[in-house]
């Protein structure tokens, strides 16, 4: 599925002329799939679950306000728009000044044009690491960087579960981007499955797998639309002990399918829960930019695991700010765990 990560983290509604509102319109490939409720006790529940990620050496949120941010990634400044900022900045102007890239997206050229270097020309690409595992920091013309650092909680977490299990794991990534989840999941020890249906984002992911010197490692870079994977390894009986899915609110497989997270989602759920090995580990959902409370998919992550026991975790990602230690909020997530 190629996805709009353009719109990802952004909160502020889409101008009624753009592409993604416009696609928005089109009827979504309406699911094939019988939903039928679970029976079964539904599992614990854990909520509001806030997930923070603190400044590091590796990153951080220096300040924010006035619709954008100002974050450290590695070696780099960069001020971004950021559609939830509506305080005001905490640091002076001269620290803002001090920039290294400013996305300006005044233009509708590909790749390093919509991006402002105020201090000298810049690369495409810079070092950056997380936990110890070096990557490529990336200027991307839908103003990414290629990582989205909150997803650390996440990370830790399923590192966790993978090192604590004391057998071999099977981690599917969906929606995988540029997989610093895979290089982290595989680092600890799992067998990894990485699907995007971007041809570009599986390139970029196997540059990261190389720059961290994990080449090594079991990991299957798969360029295929999320859904129909999906469906193909639950008819070849495929298992997985931990499942990732960080699905678009919009997005348009390679075949012209429609992506819509509302309609779409359920299914897709409904299949992970079908994919997994008798004594699995997690299941984790994560939602940007969609007009819906954790609350909901809370419930339909509930739903769909009721008669399996554990819990479901729901709430939101948020990054602490350096400057004035304000949160902001990136993203829900739900994810269901084992007992």
């Amino acid at each position: 599925m190629n996805t709009s990560r353009d719109r990802r983290g952004d909160h502020r509604a889409e101008p009624s002329g753009s592409a993604a509102a416009q696609a928005s319109r089109e009827p979504a490939r309406p699911s094939e799939r019988p939903l039928v409720r679970r029976e079964g006790p539904l599992p614990g529940e854990r909520l509001p679950l806030i997930l923070e990620v603190a400044p590091n050496e590796d990153y951080a949120l220096l300040d924010s306000g006035d619709g954008e941010k100002l974050e450290q990634y590695g070696p780099y400044r960069i001020v971004r728009p950021e559609g939830q900022a509506i305080w005001r900045k905490a640091l002076p102007a001269q620290e803002w000044q001090r920039a290294d890239a400013v996305f300006t997206g005044n233009t509708d050229e590909e790749g390093m044009g919509r991006w402002r270097f105020p201090k000298a020309p810049l690369g495409e690409t810079w070092p950056m690491r997380h936990d110890g595992i070096d990557y490529l920091g990336r200027f991307t013309s839908f103003r990414h960087v290629g990582v989205f650092p909150e997803q650390a909680s996440h990370w830790d977490h399923m590192e966790a579960l993978i090192r604590a299990a004391g057998r071999p794991v099977k981690v599917l990534n969906l929606f995988g981007y540029t997989g610093l989840a895979s290089l982290v999941a595989a680092r600890a020890g799992a067998e990894v499955t990485h699907v995007d249906a971007s041809k570009k984002a599986i390139g970029w992911a196997r540059e990261n797998q190389e720059m961290a010197r994990l080449t090594g490692k079991p990991i299957r870079w798969i360029c295929e639309d999320a859904m129909k994977f999906a469906e193909r390894e639950e008819r070849r009986g495929s298992r997985y002990d931990i499942i990732l899915l960080d699905p678009p609110a919009y997005g348009r497989g390679p075949k012209g399918e429609v992506w819509q997270l509302f309609d779409d989602l359920p299914a897709l759920v409904d299949i992970c829960r079908s994919i997994l090995t008798p004594k699995p580990l997690a299941v984790v959902l994560t939602a940007y930019s969609i007009r819906a409370s954790f609350f909901a998919i809370h419930a339909l992550m509930r739903d769909a695991f009721a008669g399996m026991g554990g819990r479901v975790e729901s709430g939101e990602l948020v990054i602490r700010e350096k400057s004035a230690g304000r949160a902001l909020s990136t993203s829900l997530f739900s994810r269901w765990v084992a007992g």
